[in-house]
């Protein structure tokens, strides 16, 4: 039997953790700047040059991409649960503001065009994200404003953007030169701010950045409360999202499959747009060619894999479906959804975190993905279950999340958790299904029995490979992480980090036995769970070799292989299992 891991946060970190929680216990605003030196003690492996005078543009970058662009302009950042909280501290109609958003990071944030910004928080789990952002983007900016203010080079920046005109060579050679970057860190920054690099520049030379934070509420009860609220909305538009078929009540009454996965997966594999669509999509791509994929459809194509040529469509859709003039291609998607028992709920409050409610009694298996055909598929017409799929959340959210499911259902037939993770043996697309899992934050160790193998896989992936039998562990920020962190773990085994699984199995725990989760124990799951717990995670970044694939890309189409390989995963078996059900009832009549 595994050991418990011995308590593993480093020394900087958990100082840096006691600091900002101690000081946002405060009544009033914290300034950010007090926050700065026990930040820089951690030495992240996401900033490691938060120290070093020179600019550490890749850590910037990753802060600033899930941030709004509107905090150049903001001085408060306002932490709450719920309108509730905040009209109680005194920011009533908080949802009058701007709705602001990050483009790599899901919250809820409203901006009030002055110096406000309110963010809603699902889980101390934001705290531990949005803390360390904003200091790693404070310290970053500030860097940035000692080297550009008062210089030559900003009055020149400040012409180029008044004319609107692009930095020439002169003008980025002699700001690599003054803020001590390289050519790729200088591709960086133009790749994410685009006709507004000359603009963001002359901002980060214009003024000092002086953020203050303020939590407004912090306590489980106000969590909760957040966490009851997104449910309600999910239950009160049932009806509408799909078109009467369901009531209010329908989510409470039948049984039920938990997904954690996205918002794309699962109906794209379940509605049969792409296959349908399948033409105009590839003249889509051959026209527009986005991230130059045409090659891949040829190579698809004349290899005769249908699979990947179909996670090549499902990629594609999204610029098919977005692209502009053409409205009615999302009204035909969302009927197609429709008429596959798919209901989107893609706005509830309090938590930006979608969902879909999916009846298995009305998916057409003429129309799912072909890897999904089974023997005696009919049989799902019979089936009373749905799918709840929700769009992966953020760290303790999770378990808030699923402890409120499993209180409302009254039969939950499986929990499958599919998301991204770092692997620190692997490489970006490979899958990792582990069965022991170390949660920092209940500090336990679950073991249980993953109802996904290797060989549950390995079928549906072109590129990456499949390890299972692995060890996670749930970390809880991406910036709480240093090598001394990610060393002490790799020496006893664990290779997989994410950031859901353990809350999620802290929540399984309280469903399966009469208490609350414990502390510091090896929980084993092996025993009592009366349903599925299924885990696969693909890699999306390695931390030892390759650390800027996680702060400044995203996945894009390299990590499609993996998403729909776990997709069809775990879609096959929920179909197989109910279609044993139903066989099961049948006989028993």
């Amino acid at each position: 039997m595994d050991r418990a891991v011995p308590f593993a946060t480093s020394e900087g970190i958990e100082l840096y953790l006691r600091t900002y929680y101690s000081l946002l216990r405060s009544s009033g605003s914290i300034r950010v700047r007090s926050l700065e030196e026990a930040h820089i003690s951690t030495n992240s492996s996401l900033h490691f040059k938060a120290a070093d005078p020179e600019p550490d543009i890749s850590a910037f970058l990753y802060a600033w991409l899930r941030l709004p662009p509107e905090i150049v302009h903001v001085r408060y950042v306002l932490l709450g649960q719920s309108e509730d909280v905040f009209a109680r501290r005194g920011y009533g109609a908080i949802e009058s503001w701007r709705l602001v958003r990050a483009p790599a990071r899901r919250r809820r944030m409203f901006y009030d065009d002055h110096e406000n910004l309110a963010c809603f928080i699902a889980s101390v789990s934001d705290i531990d994200d949005l803390i360390p952002i904003l200091t790693a983007f404070q310290i970053e900016w500030n860097k940035m404003h000692m080297r550009l203010r008062g210089s030559v080079l900003l009055q020149t920046i400040k012409q180029h953007h008044v004319q609107g005109k692009p930095l020439g060579d002169v003008e980025q050679e002699a700001l690599q030169e003054i803020l001590e970057m390289s050519s790729d860190d200088l591709e960086k920054l133009a790749g994410t701010w685009g006709s507004h690099l000359a603009e963001r520049l002359e901002q980060i030379g214009q003024y000092e950045m002086n953020l203050f934070v303020n939590l407004l509420a912090g306590s489980r009860t106000d969590y909760r409360k957040a966490t009851q609220g997104w449910w309600r909305t999910i239950e009160d538009r049932t009806a509408e999202a799909s078109q009467g078929r369901l009531d209010a009540a329908t989510v409470t009454r039948r049984p039920i499959y938990f997904v954690s996965s996205n918002t794309h997966s699962l109906p794209s594999a379940l509605c049969g747009f792409a296959s349908q669509y399948r033409a105009e999509l590839l003249t889509f791509l051959e026209t527009n060619n986005p991230e130059n994929l045409w090659q891949e459809a040829q190579t698809a194509q004349a290899i005769g894999s249908q699979g990947r040529l179909l996670n090549l469509l499902y990629y594609i859709q999204r610029f098919f479906l977005a692209e502009r003039g053409h409205t009615q291609r999302m009204a035909d998607y969302r009927q197609a959804e429709t008429a596959s028992g798919i209901s989107t709920i893609s706005t509830p409050a309090y938590l930006d975190v979608s969902s879909h409610i999916i009846e298995l009694n009305r998916i057409d298996p003429a129309k799912c993905d072909p890897r999904l055909q089974l023997p005696q598929m009919e049989r799902l017409r019979q089936s009373e279950a749905i799918i709840i799929n929700i769009d992966y959340p953020l760290g303790m959210a999770a378990y808030h999340i699923l402890a409120q499911v499993t209180t409302s259902v009254p039969e939950l037939r499986g929990a499958y958790f599919m998301g991204k993770a770092a692997t620190l043996n692997g490489r970006v697309g490979d899958v990792m299904i582990p069965n022991v899992v170390y949660d920092e934050h209940s500090r336990n160790t679950f073991l249980f029995k993953n109802s996904f193998t290797a060989a549950d896989v390995a079928p549906y992936l072109s590129f990456g490979s499949v390890f299972d039998n692995q060890k996670a562990i749930t970390v809880r920020g991406t910036f709480l992480q240093n090598r001394e962190f990610m060393s002490i773990f790799y020496r006893e085994g664990y290779t997989d980090i994410e950031m859901e699984t353990g809350p999620y199995l802290s929540a399984l725990y309280e469903d399966i036995y009469p208490q609350r989760y414990p502390q510091d124990e090896i929980v084993n799951l092996f025993i009592n769970a009366p349903y599925d717990i299924g885990v696969l995670h693909y890699a999306s970044d390695t931390p030892y070799s390759r650390r800027q694939q996680l702060l400044s890309k995203s996945l894009s189409f390299f990590g499609v292989d993996a998403t729909y390989a776990t997709t069809i995963a775990i879609l096959r078996r929920i179909f197989k299992q109910e279609i044993e059900l139903v066989g099961e009832d049948r006989d028993a009549l």
